[in-house]
């Protein structure tokens, strides 16, 4: 037993197999000291680096807190604030939001619980859109403004097709509106030129409603037409009626045509005797104006002078004293004669297309005056000259109201104050024109 006490207590040195086991318990609680120090955060990169853990479980030991740290007073559990971020992100985002020094499209989406590639696209912008302090970015799309409701829309709106003759100032008496109001309407002014088929909208001027059909008047038993005529260029149903001794509405009655209608060179026209338009005049309403006496009526031919008449020369003779009276020079003269010769002869008829009266062929319901008007020479000359003298002034146009006249050709003025459906013809008098000036004074 001494022995054996001895053994024991005479083995003071180092252990038999060298220490190799006290060393490696010693180091072992260095590196988990060495460990415990180091951030979990870099702890849970290398754990997911090295396949050792995957991201949820290297996120739920980053958030582990240690217990030291658990314990100290005013700690927030981890559960409150899980609690307050999703508050947060279950707010309703606002419609817009102004970054301030530190935002981030990111973190903006975050706070507000979107995508960030929903804040991108709302905005217009690209991932690597740079933002910056002051800047709106929009989170959530406006609702749409609920459509008021539509105004009434009135059940057709009222227009009117140009013919030969028309003039807005005309249109716009005949309708009870002003001429400034069609021309607005059209997107037009007053130095706008219309066209016979052009189409215009009657501002204010309700459409017509459909009037209830009358019953039909008996019409007398008619006898065969006394004969047929071939238009040729230049003819008028006033100037046919004439030649043949019946009123213009008989010639419209006969064939069916309206104070509206367009004849064509080659057209054949029925034409009722004088018997024919006595019965029917004493079946219809009031009776048609006196025709005026059958006279020839002159032609012209480009390049050859028209001898006058009396009565061409009497009429010539008024148009160039009211235009000299408006301080209207040659050219305009030669304008004004051509103009009258091709509507009349020169002639002061009381026939013509639909209303057209006198020297022009001014019609009443263009605005030109009453029929009484018109047909007196010296005021239908004053209103084709226009100018301080117009009769119609602020209705009508007259050759001296058309800016840049004196540029113009002759058929090109002519045409500018008469709107006719022939502009070409009146070329055809220009060379006559020019010869009766000197004869006339």
């Amino acid at each position: 037993m001494s022995a054996k006490a001895s053994k024991i207590g005479t083995q003071t040195g180092p252990p038999a197999d060298g220490g190799r086991h006290s060393t490696s318990r010693s180091g072992e609680r260095r590196s988990f000291g060495r460990l415990a120090t180091i951030p979990l955060v870099i702890i849970s990169t290398i754990a997911i680096t090295l396949n050792l853990a995957s991201p949820a479980d290297a996120a739920t030991i980053a958030k582990k807190p240690l217990k030291s740290r658990s314990n100290l007073p005013g700690a927030v559990p981890a559960t409150a604030v899980r609690g307050q971020v999703t508050r947060a992100s279950g707010e309703a985002p606002p419609t817009q939001y102004t970054v301030v020094e530190g935002d981030t499209v990111s973190a903006v989406a975050g706070r507000f619980g979107l995508s960030t590639a929903s804040v991108l696209a709302l905005n217009g912008l690209g991932w690597s859109a740079v933002i910056f302090p002051g800047q709106t970015l929009t989170l959530s799309a406006q609702a749409a403004p609920v459509a008021a409701a539509p105004a009434p829309v009135a059940a057709e709106i009222a227009r009117y097709t140009i013919v030969a003759g028309d003039t807005i100032s005309g249109i716009a008496a005949a309708h009870g509106l002003s001429a400034g109001d069609i021309l607005s309407a059209n997107g037009l002014d007053r130095g706008s030129i219309i066209f016979p088929g052009q189409a215009i909208v009657l501002p204010g001027a309700a459409a017509p409603a459909a009037a209830p059909a009358a019953a039909p008047a008996p019409q007398p038993a008619l006898a065969s037409p006394a004969g047929t005529h071939t238009i040729v260029t230049g003819d008028t149903i006033g100037a046919i009626a004439a030649a043949a001794g019946v009123s213009v509405q008989a010639m419209l009655d006969a064939n069916g045509l309206g104070w509206s209608s367009i004849i064509y060179p080659g057209q054949v026209l029925a034409v009722p005797s004088l018997a024919i338009e006595q019965v029917s005049s004493v079946a219809s309403a009031p009776a048609a104006p006196a025709a005026d006496p059958v006279r020839p009526e002159p032609t012209a031919t480009a390049g050859v002078v028209t001898p006058l008449t009396e009565e061409m020369g009497q009429n010539a003779r008024i148009i160039v004293s009211a235009g000299r009276a408006a301080g209207v020079g040659d050219a305009g003269l030669v304008i004004a004669l051509a103009a009258a010769a091709q509507e009349s002869g020169l002639r002061n008829v009381r026939h013509g297309d639909r209303d057209s009266l006198g020297l022009f062929q001014q019609r009443p319901s263009a605005g030109w005056g009453s029929a009484e008007q018109v047909m007196d020479p010296l005021r239908a000359s004053q209103a084709f000259f226009g100018g301080n003298g117009n009769p119609n002034r602020g209705v009508t146009r007259g050759l001296l109201d058309i800016p840049g006249w004196e540029a113009m050709t002759v058929t090109q003025a002519a045409q500018a104050v008469q709107i006719s459906a022939f502009p070409d013809y009146y070329a055809k008098w220009e060379t006559s024109a020019r010869a009766w000036l000197p004869e006339l004074g």
